[in-house]
């Protein structure tokens, strides 16, 4: 089976003013279809240049990305606005949604990038806010709802085009521990479905959820390996 995400020496440098400060340095990772990864790492580690990366909102310096059998490395802006919008959907810490606009409209913005008929974007976006409980929301604006709702909407944004990835950026960073649980227990509804999730975080109990950890330092790679406390984790729930 040939893998959704291959990473090959990937390597990110910024040229700041005199001084070349290389966030990445060599990172080769491949994740398979229907992986739970979590991405995790001190600040300065790389974790968010890597993400970056990971979610073509910017490209290497170095090596080679190949996303879903396409070699996203250097590809022009354009090019990789398309692939995002089609193959990666995005679950922000600060949610990202606009404020005059309501859940139904913030959740089928994506498929007026992708061309779609305004009646079906409408009829998606309401099947899509159904999905993770806000079918009754669909009317209000960002300001009219809960953190946990408005996380919820966002996460209706990110799966409204099938995408291949969901990557998940601290997207409990904001919420109470109570709602933390909730929006964790959706995204592993979610997963369970078949989505790939990767999952950026720096809070140990949030990382617990994903079935394999990456740890990063200083530009690289220095753990990656399968959680042994998942099963008892999952069983845990089970019996919640």
């Amino acid at each position: 089976m040939q893998p959704l995400i291959t990473l090959t020496d990937i390597g990110r440098r910024y040229v700041i003013g005199s001084e070349v400060i290389h966030a990445l340095k060599s990172v080769s990772l491949t994740i398979n279809k229907g992986e739970f990864v979590a991405l995790m790492g001190p600040s300065g580690s790389g974790k968010s240049t890597l993400m970056n990366i990971l979610g073509c909102l910017d490209t290497p310096s170095k090596g080679e990305y190949v996303l879903n059998g396409i070699n996203v490395s250097h590809m022009s802006d354009d090019d990789l606005a398309e692939v995002r919008n089609s193959e990666i959907g995005f679950v922000f810490q600060t949610f990202n949604l606009l404020p005059r606009n309501s859940s139904l409209e913030n959740v089928a913005l994506p498929l007026v990038y992708a061309g779609i008929s305004k009646t079906d974007r409408l009829a998606r976006a309401h099947k899509a806010l159904e999905n993770v409980g806000l079918g009754h929301r669909v009317d209000h604006k960002p300001n009219e709802l809960s953190g946990g709702q408005r996380q919820r909407v966002a996460v209706a944004r990110a799966l409204i085009n099938n995408p291949s990835i969901i990557l998940a950026d601290e997207p409990t960073g904001n919420l109470d521990t109570k709602t933390s649980i909730e929006i964790m227990g959706l995204i592993e509804d979610i997963h369970a479905k078949g989505n790939t999730i990767i999952l950026v975080t720096h809070e140990e109990d949030i990382a617990q959820h994903a079935h394999r950890i990456v740890r990063m330092r200083d530009g690289l790679i220095e753990k990656d390996y399968i959680n042994p406390d998942i099963h008892t984790v999952l069983k845990e729930r089970e019996l919640l």
